[in-house]
C-alpha cells in the first residue's frame, strides 16, 4: 500500500518521470539515503527538505514501490530501496560526468577564420559576445582566399567569406581615402585621367588592398577605371594594406577602402561617384550545425568586427 505522501501525488503527472526528472529524484534519494534524514539528505543536496520529499515521492510513485521506511525522527531503505541504490547511485555519477563533460565541450576553441584587416577591439568585443554563448572563439585572421581554403580543407570550423554585395549577410560600403582634405563629397575615377597638359606628371594612382583582391570588387573598379580612360598601372593591388596606406600617406593616391578604415589612418574618405562597391560576407562552414552557431551570435557584433557601418 503507498504511502500518504505518495498518495497525494497525481498518477497522471508522475506516472512516467522524465529522464531529467529521474536523475534529480536520484539525486535526492542518494542524499537521504546517506544521511539517514531528508532534512540532512537535502541539504547535503542543495534543495529545500519539501523539494527532496516530493522528489522521493515520485520516484517511488514511477517506480511502484517504497524506498524508505519514514518515522517520526529517521528514515530507513527499505529492502526494495537497498536494491536500488546502487543503481542511482551509478546514474547520479553517470550525470555528473555528462555535465562536466559538457562543459569541457562548451570551452573547447571554436577556430574560425577573419580578413585579416578586422581590428583587434571589434574582434576582442566578438570573442567576449561568443562566451556570453557559450562558444570559444579562436579566431584566426587571413586573406579572402585563404578564408576559403581553411574551410574547405577543414582546418578551421567556420569562416567570414568574401561574397558579392547581393550574397552577403553583411555588407560593408567602400569609397576612396586620400591623405589631404577633399573639395567634394564625392569622388569620380575620370578626375584621375591625366590631361594632355599633365602627360608627363604622376599619375594619381588607387590601391587595392588584399581584402578587396577578389573578382567581384577588383573588375568593377578596373572596368571602370578602363571605361574612363585610366592606365592600367592607375589601378594598384598592394601587398598589405600597411603597404597600401603608407602609399597613400606619402602622396596624393587613393585608397580603396571602408569608412571605418579611412578614420583609423586618418584619412580622408568618400564614395565613388561612377560605382557602388560593397563588401559582401557570409558565413561558410564544414558543417550545418557549426554553421548555425556562428549565426545565432548577435548579427551586429559581426557587423562591427567587418567594420560595416553604424
Amino acid at each position: 500500500m503507498l504511502s500518504k505522501p505518495q498518495r497525494l501525488i497525481s498518477m497522471s503527472t508522475w506516472h512516467r518521470l522524465h529522464p531529467v526528472d529521474v536523475v534529480a529524484a536520484c539525486r535526492a534519494f542518494v542524499a537521504v539515503s546517506g544521511h539517514g534524514s531528508f532534512t540532512v539528505g537535502a541539504a547535503a543536496a542543495r534543495i529545500p527538505q519539501s523539494v527532496a520529499s516530493r522528489r522521493v515521492a515520485a520516484l517511488e510513485q514511477h517506480f511502484g514501490a517504497r524506498l524508505f521506511d519514514r518515522s517520526s525522527r529517521s528514515v530507513t531503505l527499505t529492502p526494495f530501496g537497498r536494491d536500488m541504490l546502487p543503481s542511482a547511485r551509478r546514474l547520479v555519477e553517470l550525470a555528473e560526468t555528462m555535465e562536466h563533460d559538457a562543459e569541457r565541450a562548451k570551452l573547447r576553441p571554436f577556430r574560425m577564420a577573419v580578413p585579416a584587416i578586422c581590428a583587434q577591439r571589434p574582434l576582442a568585443h566578438l570573442v567576449a559576445e561568443g562566451r556570453r554563448h557559450s562558444l570559444t572563439l579562436d579566431l584566426h585572421p587571413a586573406g579572402p582566399a585563404e578564408r576559403a581554403e581553411l574551410v574547405r580543407t577543414l582546418e578551421v570550423r567556420a569562416a567570414l567569406v568574401a561574397v558579392p554585395d547581393g550574397e552577403g549577410t553583411w555588407r560593408v560600403p567602400l569609397g576612396l581615402a586620400q591623405r589631404t582634405e577633399p573639395r567634394s563629397g564625392t569622388v569620380y575615377l575620370e578626375t584621375l585621367r591625366a590631361s594632355r597638359a599633365q602627360r608627363t606628371a604622376r599619375r594619381r594612382r588607387v590601391w587595392l588592398q588584399p581584402e578587396d583582391d577578389v573578382p567581384h570588387l577588383r573588375d568593377q573598379i578596373t572596368r571602370l577605371g578602363d571605361a574612363v580612360g585610366l592606365r592600367p598601372a592607375q589601378i594598384v593591388v598592394a601587398t598589405s594594406l600597411v603597404d597600401a596606406a603608407a602609399e597613400v600617406l606619402g602622396s596624393t593616391d587613393l585608397l580603396l577602402c571602408s569608412r571605418r578604415q579611412a578614420d583609423e589612418l586618418d584619412l580622408h574618405w568618400r564614395p565613388v561617384g561612377e560605382l557602388r562597391l560593397v563588401r559582401g560576407y557570409t558565413v561558410v562552414a564544414g558543417t550545418r550545425d557549426d554553421a548555425e552557431r556562428i549565426r545565432a551570435l548577435p548579427p551586429a557584433a559581426i557587423a562591427h568586427t567587418l567594420g560595416e557601418d553604424e
